[in-house]
């Protein structure tokens, strides 16, 4: 059944009507993006969706390229200047209309401008602050620069920033507009926003990701001591499975001398296919076969019996690139050895 374009049309209906302009193809990119619970919710309204008339096919594309238009504009230098432009483009009610669409939906990111900003330059102008403002700051930075700005700090403050950082939650509209006051004579602060969700493990574990084996091998030793518990989380996560294709071949038949078939074959069976292309094709044709068969053989496997295999693996990784046997490709200031 056609909707006409005087319906009322819910969020979920124009998003599944957008996938359906845009094609298999296009809608697949879209989806990778996206939380399980919003596929699945997603997916059951494009299959409800019967036909829809082209000019409300042409309203709904209109929309949303006018929402990723606002979004860049206020990337670029707020609300004010989104505002300004969209009412030359659009007149001044449309323009409204937009803008108090994405203040509802769209978390503007304090900082936007700071994460334009070198990363060496910016070190100089929070160094001296207290630990507390340097973490919130990097919650909002990308891992690169936090990365480099973490590594540039005196070791004694690496772990508490990191620390900081981690534990961090929620923080309040004023906390963050004071900080932004910290840097406002060098660089522009954005619009005040709603409390933000920010920092946290997954945070601090793209940054140690990210900084050199070095830094990294500091905070977590220290982190150790004094939040045992913590160190235990960050180190679980800074290392997945999946992250076997940052290994070159060499590495991969190293650590394969250490693992266990049996542990091998129940891991793969819940791994995508580049990785299981990355271990077979640096073992023998046969081991392969044999391994192989063994998936095939094994029948279904519990998730949590796939997740304790590719446990021991990472365990093993780990303890080989502490005694220096592989390098793990790292994004931070490693040091190249030839």
């Amino acid at each position: 059944m056609a909707r006409s374009t005087e319906e009322k049309i819910s969020g979920i209906q124009k998003a599944a009507i957008l996938l359906i302009a845009l094609g298999p193809e296009r809608s697949s990119h879209i989806f990778k993006h996206l939380k399980e619970e919003e596929i699945e919710e997603l997916t059951l309204e494009i299959a409800n969706t019967r036909s829809v008339t082209p000019q409300l096919k042409e309203e709904i594309i209109d929309e949303f390229y006018q929402v990723c238009l606002a979004q860049q504009y206020i990337a670029e230098g707020g609300i004010g200047y989104a505002k300004e432009l969209l009412e030359k483009a659009l007149g001044s009610d449309k323009a409204m209309d937009v803008i108090s669409k994405l203040t509802a939906s769209l978390q503007v990111k304090p900082f936007e401008f700071v994460r334009k900003t070198d990363a060496t330059q910016l070190l100089n102008f929070i160094q001296d602050e207290h630990p507390q403002t340097i973490a919130l700051i990097m919650s909002y930075l990308s891992a690169a620069q936090s990365a480099l700005i973490l590594s540039a700090l005196p070791p004694d403050r690496q772990a508490d920033v990191a620390r900081r950082i981690a534990v961090m939650d929620r923080t309040s509209p004023d906390v963050i507009k004071e900080v932004e006051k910290v840097l406002e004579s060098k660089l522009s602060s954005l619009v005040n926003q709603d409390y933000t969700i920010i920092g946290g493990v997954d945070a601090v574990v793209e940054i140690l990701n990210t900084v050199d084996r070095g830094t990294e091998k500091h905070i977590m030793e220290t982190l150790e001591i004094e939040e045992p518990e913590l160190a235990d989380e960050i180190r679980k996560k800074m290392f997945v499975f999946e992250d076997i294709l940052l290994l070159d071949d060499r590495a991969i038949q190293r650590v394969l001398r250490d693992v266990d078939n049996n542990d091998l074959a129940i891991a793969l069976k819940g791994s995508n296919e580049q990785v299981q292309n990355a271990i077979f094709n640096n073992m023998s044709k046969r081991l392969a076969v044999m391994i192989k068969e063994d998936m095939e053989f094994m029948g279904p496997v519990r998730m949590k019996d796939v997740e304790e295999a590719q446990q021991k693996i990472v365990n093993i990784i780990r303890k080989l690139e502490d005694s220096a046997e592989i390098v793990i490709s790292r994004g931070g200031g490693d040091e190249i050895i030839v």
